[in-house]
């Protein structure tokens, strides 16, 4: 075939079709593979008037329709796919051909491939993809992460396909090696801990406030049009409206509280246990949605425990305000948790990810866009190396105004017997971050007590340890 397409893609079932036929929009030829011919039918049938696309079902002849650097990416499954379509493609490969995995790999597993195929002077890309199904077809947020030099023939294409936020594309180079999918997992993380707080506010105002879907879907949606504006704000107030046609029901009435997950949330919790940096909001939605799986035995215990939910009283305007504050407050700290995480494995990892440049392409496309984002971007354009956004002036002063409000609903979740993990992890990480001394020093006197780890002292430098003995008088 003759080499005359610019862009290829490797599986093209609804979320690879979506960003081909994107790219094309914009200009570009494209041709894309996938073992089920009738995918290729379908993407060609999908393609607007006077675009150049074409889809096919051998991968040599994807490949060789390239034009040389050639450009194209893979969206199959995480894992052995990935390897088993690099080793298909390998054999048509030429020197300075890039590759890009789409998917939601393990950065460690982007990693080695980035290295094998280095060595065989291959370019391999490692690139988060946010916004789901309609945003790879109108505009995703995209975190590429790989050879610089090379990402110079991809920047021209992703720009112009990315989501838009005041004109600026949704897509900036994140690092190298395997930052493009480090960036994202720890961007899932920070989905995980927003969906969960937003999923408890709900139950406050369910179950212990009283409030009916109608009612959620307006208090939402009243919420989405100030402060909170967000992605997961407005899904969920669209959520709270939607009926089931099976039953006429509520949907979110009759779906399972078993929450499923890809890996992505564990894998950030794993790998802030190693940098170490501390992400207890993110590790605590992880853990909620693992507990959710134990339907059977949380049936068996609520029998035993017969946990009553305790009725709030409150006046409506007042709860409303407060809630807002708290969700503001806890986004915020999702945020936090995040970012910081990202700043320390940049310097560990080697990543050279630059945190202003992600703050901009999570603003659009991605599913957790918000407006607060620019505030934070605000931020980092005035201090690019701030290590946490706490420590930022205006951001300061807004969390302190919300600071009471979530402690006040803490209480009445606590009152109600509403589980409120997330909310509450929040909340303490922000007084452990603004707590001058903590009581590990106590932890640091039992581990020396138990297993002589020693310990340091405040009013002189060294390493000391004590001879500890329990006194058996007492």
């Amino acid at each position: 075939m003759e080499a005359q397409y610019d862009f290829g893609m490797i599986g093209i079932g609804v979320m690879g079709s979506n960003l081909l036929l994107n790219i094309s929009d914009h200009g570009y030829a494209v041709i894309g593979f996938d073992i089920k011919p009738e995918r290729g039918r379908a993407l060609e049938a999908a393609a607007k008037p006077g675009t150049t696309v074409k889809g096919v079902s051998d991968l040599k002849e994807m490949i060789s329709g390239l034009k040389k650097p050639r450009k194209m990416m893979m969206l199959v499954p995480a894992g052995k796919p990935v390897d088993d379509v690099i080793a298909n493609a390998l054999p048509y490969l030429e020197e300075g051909d890039i590759l890009i995995d789409g998917g939601n790999s393990y950065f460690k597993d982007t990693l080695r491939r980035v290295n094998e195929l280095q060595n065989k002077s291959i370019h391999f890309f490692g690139m988060g993809i946010s916004g789901g199904e309609l945003g790879a077809r109108l505009g995703p947020s995209m975190m590429p992460g790989g050879d610089k030099d090379a990402y110079q023939y991809l920047k021209p294409i992703l720009e112009a396909i990315a989501a838009k936020f005041d004109n600026t594309p949704c897509v900036a180079y994140m690092g190298n090696g395997a930052a493009g999918h480090y960036v994202k997992m720890v961007h899932n993380g920070i989905e995980y801990a927003m969906m969960q707080m937003i999923s408890e506010v709900y139950d406050l105002l369910h179950r212990a406030a009283g409030y009916n879907n109608p009612a959620l879907h307006k208090i939402f949606a009243k919420w989405n049009e100030g402060e909170l504006q967000s992605y997961l704000i407005e899904i969920t107030a669209e959520i709270f409206k939607t009926k089931d046609s099976e039953t006429d029901k509520f949907l979110v009435d009759v779906i399972l509280d078993q929450a499923g997950s890809k890996g992505t949330g564990k894998w950030t919790s794993q790998e802030a246990m190693d940098l170490p940096v501390a992400i207890p909001t993110i590790d605590m939605a992880v853990a909620m949605r693992d507990l959710s799986v134990y339907k059977k035995e949380r049936t068996e215990a609520g029998k035993l425990y017969a946990p009553d939910i305790e009725k709030v009283e409150y006046k409506e305007e007042e709860l409303l305000l407060q809630l807002q504050d708290t969700l503001y407050f806890c986004f915020a700290m999702a945020y936090v948790q995040g970012l910081t995480m990202l700043s320390k494995a940049s310097e560990v990892l080697n990543l050279q990810t630059h945190l202003p440049d992600v703050v901009k392409v999570w603003r659009a496309g991605c599913i957790i866009r918000s407006a607060m984002l620019q505030q934070f971007n605000t931020a980092f354009e005035a201090a690019p190396d701030l290590s946490n956004l706490l420590l930022d002036d205006t951001i300061a002063a807004i969390i302190k105004q919300k600071e009471k409000s979530i402690r006040k609903i803490i209480s009445l979740g606590i009152a109600s017997k509403i589980p409120m993990a997330g909310i509450s992890s929040a909340l303490a990480y922000f007084d452990a971050y603004c707590s001058e001394r903590m009581p590990t020093n106590l932890i640091q006197a039992q581990r020396d007590f138990f297993g002589a780890h020693t310990y340091q002292r405040i009013d002189k430098t060294g390493v000391f340890h004590t001879e500890w003995h329990v006194d058996e008088n007492i």
